[in-house]
């Protein structure tokens, strides 16, 4: 019997969960959350996949997600290097990650998530990423009420021991880096201070 989260919580990445469950293609077999924290979003695929796998390199956020899957027989965590673990080439009808890329090398990552990726299947990334343009700039200043008023009111917070990074990459650069790897990705500026891939990969 599963068991209910608790002290459900919300924040700016938990904000994106209802994007990236809607892009999971019908009759997903198998999905992949690179990152996966404490394995809140995991859990939510394990509604829409048959077999979710979980990643990711802390050892706090793995074992608490372990903790919390009792009664998710076909969700699987795995502690580990992303770029580096054993996990089976184009084995995932759907691969995401919301808010881990700027931890790693942004090209490496996103390679390893197209080659993961089956014909057919959807890629969803949601990051963070650095202002550097005046226009970047602009939309930072003009959405800051809007956050801290959301945050307020949502009560926001995260798991605690969360591992954190200042993202090195401008929008720019993430827009120029994944259109050049991902031909035809959608790229997506949200005003809560992410902004979101989605890639389909090409058919054979």
């Amino acid at each position: 019997m599963r068991q209910a989260d608790p002290k459900p919580y919300w924040n700016t990445n938990v904000a994106r969960h209802p994007g990236i469950l809607r892009a999971v293609p019908e009759s997903c077999g198998d999905a992949l959350d690179v990152g996966c924290g404490d394995g809140l979003l995991a859990r939510k695929l394990a509604e829409r996949a048959k077999r979710v796998t979980g990643i990711d390199k802390s050892p706090e956020m793995i074992a608490c997600a372990r903790n919390l899957a009792a009664g998710y027989p076909d969700l699987t965590f795995v502690e580990g290097d992303f770029l580096s673990a054993d996990l089976p080439a184009a084995g995932y009808d759907f691969i995401c990650s919301v808010t881990t890329i700027h931890h790693m090398d942004f090209e490496a990552a996103l390679i390893r998530m197209r080659e993961l990726l089956r014909p057919g299947g959807t890629l969803m990334v949601v990051g963070l990423a650095r202002e550097a343009s005046v226009a970047e700039w602009a939309a930072l200043i003009a959405a800051a009420p809007i956050v801290r008023i959301t945050k307020v009111l949502r009560r926001a917070r995260g798991p605690e021991g969360m591992p954190v990074a200042v993202p090195q990459m401008s929008y720019g650069q993430v827009r120029a880096a994944a259109r050049r790897l991902l031909p035809g990705m959608h790229y997506r500026r949200h005003v809560l201070r992410r902004y979101s891939l989605t890639w389909e990969k090409p058919a054979r």
